[in-house]
């Protein structure tokens, strides 16, 4: 996501629109979703929740809890997945194996997400149905986002409007890698094991898009 933000939208940006347009586009991106971040958290309650207060609620009274803010997490994330639909459907104008690639990488980072809504909820319903249900709710947002951004925008869209949404999209996706992707890859990771795999992403893309071109 990195290397194609930086190789491929921005440039692709700065083309359709000069240099100083496409960075403001770019930080644009990354101010966006600082914003959304700031303004609508998602945190993983799971990697919150105390277990030593269990001791000191009744069972009913913790299960309340873990659905209430199980649902809030699945609106949050539900919201933050609304812009990265809108980013691979921007990529993907652009070029569909940019798409694709943008594509897997939010995939890959919408398992934990999903994971964070669904078990909250089984734990607390005990209902596998419910839980499923709620995971799917927070990231049916994202094909969501395409959809708008194609109903909104394809209608205007030229050189200069896609130049101002791909270097958007770049801006986008650099913080969402920085901010989220890294963070929870570094948690669960050796030392350096992290930093390994995002250089072995770069040149994997790197070698792709040789290829391609």
């Amino acid at each position: 996501m990195v290397l194609v933000s930086f190789v491929e939208l921005l440039q692709q940006g700065i083309k359709s629109i000069g240099f100083t347009y496409g960075h403001l586009a770019f930080f644009a991106g990354m101010g966006l979703m600082y914003a959304i971040d700031v303004l609508i958290p998602h945190n993983y309650i799971l990697e919150e929740h105390d277990h030593s207060e269990e001791h000191k609620h009744s069972e009913v009274s913790i299960k309340n809890k873990l659905q209430k803010a199980s649902l809030f997490v699945a609106v949050g994330i539900g919201i933050h997945n609304f812009p990265e639909g809108m980013a691979t459907f921007a990529g993907t104008l652009k070029n569909i194996d940019v798409g694709i690639a943008i594509a897997i990488a939010i995939a890959i980072h919408n398992i934990p997400e999903g994971i964070a809504v669904s078990v909250p909820v089984y734990s607390a319903t005990g209902s596998a149905r419910k839980a499923f249900f709620w995971s799917f709710l927070s990231g049916i947002s994202e094909p969501l986002g395409a959809l708008v951004a194609g109903l909104i925008l394809l209608p205007f869209l030229n050189d200069t409007v896609l130049g101002w949404m791909l270097s958007g999209v770049g801006g986008l996706m650099v913080f969402i890698a920085f901010d989220e992707l890294l963070p929870i890859s570094h948690s669960y990771g050796r030392e350096h094991l992290s930093i390994i795999g995002v250089i072995t992403g770069m040149i994997v893309m790197a070698v792709s898009l040789a290829m391609l071109n």
